[in-house]
């Protein structure tokens, strides 16, 4: 039937695609050799190589695949089966109403369930680019290269809110590929997708650019990007934080979902571009968090109606909806009404034109934007903000700073005494949260929004599950009990 296409995260045979993502580069902090900050001499030494594939004719795609494949690595993680385990909470209606009925007799040990997907070698020390929906909540990631050596890898961090995640490797003198410029793609160029489909290793498949800043509207954050790159390259389930890459063989984006009714290939891939994922991965490698600038506006795309309504004379552009309150806008004289449509000289036709080329600077930087105003042009300087409204660097927080907890694993002897099988007791208590609540120093969590806690990571998953809610309610249920045996229940609201 003639729906909807859903769409698929690659890397999660058939999980629904949550992303975001953003197009084109031209700011200070990309440039076409020098990728993420690499010195030159990280650099492969037969860089001439690549010289040498732009006199490649137009379909021969040999050179593009000799200078990508060696760098594609196949990413295989271990995820912990939440259960929904709970002894010592039997005939407890006030726990079943909130948090379900607890399950007997589950087993002790936590399953694990596997998945895979690829990534990117970027630094010849063993930096690696993947998407966040590759490796979220995984507890072991194993990196596997194209010689067939495996590594145990370390994330780095990630960036929900576009889909991409730093991996790290202990590793020397890895296969690169150089980063390209998504900016110079055309509609209708060759590219090559290069990841592991199905683990099946080293794929190689071509298509062309179908689209660019593709906005498929999947992704729920208030801090969405959605600006694909759409290819007609056969992508599977598996290609998830490949490469996709030019005939040149230059990294030009991170292929990241599919359009299809089925979850395997069926005519449609979209790829974060690699301006985008040039920025994230310098902020996540410099601050361990993404450093987001904003304008501080509701926007929305032109329709004709809209056109009509309000009396516009162009389809092309962000309409204003509405400007916050010291916001980076307002200080700069933006007003509900104007037509956003140019910002540092480069054209902007669309919502998510506007939010990719804004994704591209860090709170602080100034910019010069374009408005339509009464029907007449005007330029405005804006120095723009992080979402707290300051200019700051804005620093990785962690359930710790904001709960002002520090928990350690409940014991054998403590589990035996109370009857329970896990979890983590709150080892001690700062300014934050749980003191705000009354929690004291010894409470036992068992649970937190219903998912089983074990560990001070389960914990800090919770916390990030919970603020990464998009525009649901930011709260945390909490059950556990006291050594004395009685159990408590709390509501943390995160938004507050």
């Amino acid at each position: 039937m003639n729906v909807s296409k859903r769409m698929k995260m690659l890397g999660f045979l058939g999980l629904v695609v949550a992303v975001s993502v953003a197009t084109n580069l031209t700011t200070s902090y990309i440039t076409n050799k020098n990728q993420v900050g690499i010195e030159d001499s990280q650099l492969p030494s037969a860089y001439a190589k690549f010289q040498g594939a732009s006199k490649a004719m137009e379909t021969d795609f040999t050179v593009a695949a000799e200078l990508s494949v060696h760098a594609v690595v196949h990413v295989k993680t271990k995820t912990p089966i939440k259960q929904n385990q709970f002894n010592g909470f039997n005939n407890d209606p006030f726990f079943e109403y909130f948090f379900g009925r607890p399950q007997q007799n589950q087993p002790k040990e936590t399953p694990m369930q596997e998945a895979s997907g690829s990534g990117v070698i970027i630094t010849k020390d063993g930096y690696i680019v993947t998407n966040n929906h590759v490796i979220d909540q995984s507890s072991d990631i194993e990196v596997t290269l194209n010689d067939k050596r495996t590594f145990k890898a370390k994330l780095i961090g990630a960036d929900p809110n576009t889909d991409i995640a730093l991996l790290k490797i202990d590793a020397e003198n890895l296969p690169v590929i150089i980063f390209g410029n998504s900016d110079s793609l055309k509609v209708g160029e060759w590219v090559l997708a290069v990841g592991n489909p199905f683990n099946l290793t080293s794929t190689v498949t071509a298509g062309i650019v179908s689209a660019k800043a593709r906005n498929i509207n999947i992704i729920n954050s208030q801090m969405k990007i959605e600006s694909f790159i759409q290819t007609d390259a056969a992508v599977n389930p598996g290609n998830s934080g490949g490469a996709l890459v030019n005939t040149r063989g230059e990294l030009v984006g991170i292929n990241t979902a599919i359009a299809s009714q089925t979850g395997s290939y069926a005519g449609y891939a979209f790829a974060v571009p690699v301006s985008i994922v040039q920025k994230v991965v310098a902020d996540l490698r410099k601050y361990s968090v993404v450093q987001r600038a904003v304008l501080g506006i509701e926007i929305r795309d032109i329709t004709n109606d809209l056109a009509k309504e309000k009396k516009l004379k162009t389809l092309e552009g962000a309409y204003v909806g509405k400007v916050g309150e010291s916001s980076a806008a307002k200080k700069a004289g933006v007003k509900e009404g104007d037509i956003i449509n140019n910002v540092n000289g480069i054209e902007v036709k669309s919502v998510s034109e506007l939010q990719e080329q804004i994704g591209r600077y860090r709170p602080g930087d100034k910019i010069t934007i374009a408005i339509i105003r009464d029907n007449k042009e005007q330029k405005l300087n804006v120095e723009l903000k992080n979402q707290q409204g300051s200019t700051g660097i804005v620093s990785a927080q962690t359930s710790d700073d904001v709960l002002g907890a520090t928990f350690k694993e409940v014991n054998d002897k403590t589990k035996q005494q109370l009857g329970i099988d896990y979890g983590v007791e709150v080892k001690s208590l700062s300014k934050g949260k749980f003191a705000d609540q009354g929690i004291k120093p010894g409470f036992i969590i068992l649970k937190i929004n219903n998912q089983p806690i074990r560990t001070a990571t389960d914990v800090q998953e919770a916390y990030n599950a919970a603020i990464n809610n998009g525009d649901q309610e930011k709260v945390l249920l909490i059950a556990g009990l006291y050594p004395t045996g009685k159990i408590t229940y709390f509501a943390i609201n995160l938004a507050d």
